[in-house]
């Protein structure tokens, strides 16, 4: 690919009354928030509770075969930690994101909960 090393650049015109210092310049471009924005996706919520609780009593069956105290193959344990972990960690997220928005924590909102 060829290179142009000739080309003359010329400045672009300085707009005189663009200030971008000015601090107290309304710009409405950041006022838009849609009424989606603050909507609660219940079907979302419900879904991450459920992986969270399917989570838990995965982990907690694979605890017991490990323990000994439930009957079954250290293949069943290392199978069910793993599904345990794999339910446990999506629906922990978004119940915490969930959680937090209910709160009214800075920084979290039920706009970042997919909605389903």
């Amino acid at each position: 690919m060829a290179s142009r090393r000739n080309i003359r650049y010329s400045h672009l015109p300085v707009d005189e009354n663009d200030d971008y210092g000015d601090q107290n310049r309304h710009d409405p471009r950041f006022d838009y928030s849609p009424r989606t924005y603050n909507r609660i996706p219940w079907k979302s919520i419900f879904l991450a509770l459920f992986l969270l609780l399917l989570g838990c009593l995965l982990l907690l069956l694979s605890i017991f075969i490990f323990t000994g105290h439930m009957q079954g193959e250290l293949s069943q344990a290392y199978s069910l930690l793993g599904l345990g972990f794999l339910a446990f960690m999506p629906g922990f997220y978004e119940t915490r994101i969930a959680y937090y928005s209910w709160r009214g924590t800075e920084g979290y909102n039920f706009a970042s909960i997919p909605d389903y």
